[in-house]
């Protein structure tokens, strides 16, 4: 078909006018109804604005604390420690025949004459009882034992030398024991004033001294 034929064909242009005409009837219908005024009342309506606050998000957690780096010291460098030293291995050298000479015979041991016996150990002292006196002090009672009424026995051993004087006095036993102390000091003083008889040995003299009040 003709393109310029059919623009100007009369059918098209009715219908555009027709659908013209038919959007103005309907704004007119609408004016003369009221759809506008309630469209207007619509519009005039107050509009309520509500201010809606904004939530606060919650605030962030505390960053966690830095860790302190505490600078790693290197190791101490160690000890240089020199190879140990391996020996050089040494050739065997060879023998040297060396001209042999005769060794003389050994002497005769010489054997030293035996040593002399030790000398014996001196003779203890003998035990004379009732030794020989030739000179004694007076005999004096213990004062306190006197005073108390105490009685009893003193044994003694008296060392005497070759010329008959005392060099030592032991008290060996007292009867009754619970009485020593009254008479074992004033026996010795007693006994060491004694002159004995000499015998030109050392001995020992037992002596028996009885406390009895008369």
């Amino acid at each position: 078909m003709d393109f310029a034929r059919r623009q100007r064909d009369p059918t098209r242009h009715m219908i555009g006018i027709a659908l013209v005409i038919l959007i103005h009837i309907i704004v007119i219908y609408g004016l003369v109804t009221g759809l506008a005024r309630k469209a207007v009342e619509v519009i005039k309506k107050p509009l309520n604005a509500t201010i809606v606050e904004e939530i606060k998000a919650p605030p962030p957690p505390p960053p966690p604390p830095k860790k302190i780096e505490i600078p790693k010291t290197p190791p101490p460098p160690q000890p240089y420690v020199p190879p140990p030293d391996i020996p050089v291995p040494t050739m065997p050298s060879e023998p040297v025949i060396a001209a042999i000479t005769p060794t003389p015979p050994p002497a005769p041991p010489v054997i030293a004459p035996p040593a002399p016996p030790p000398p014996p150990p001196p003779a203890k002292p003998a035990i004379i009882k009732n030794p020989g006196v030739v000179s004694k002090p007076e005999f004096i009672y213990p004062a306190e034992a006197q005073r108390k009424s105490i009685e009893g026995t003193v044994v003694a051993h008296v060392s005497v030398d070759e010329n008959g004087t005392p060099t030592d006095c032991r008290i060996v036993e007292v009867k009754p024991p619970n009485v020593a102390r009254y008479f074992e000091r004033q026996t010795k003083e007693w006994l060491m004033q004694f002159k004995y008889v000499g015998t030109g040995q050392k001995y020992i003299g037992e002596i028996e001294i009885t406390y009895k009040l008369e």
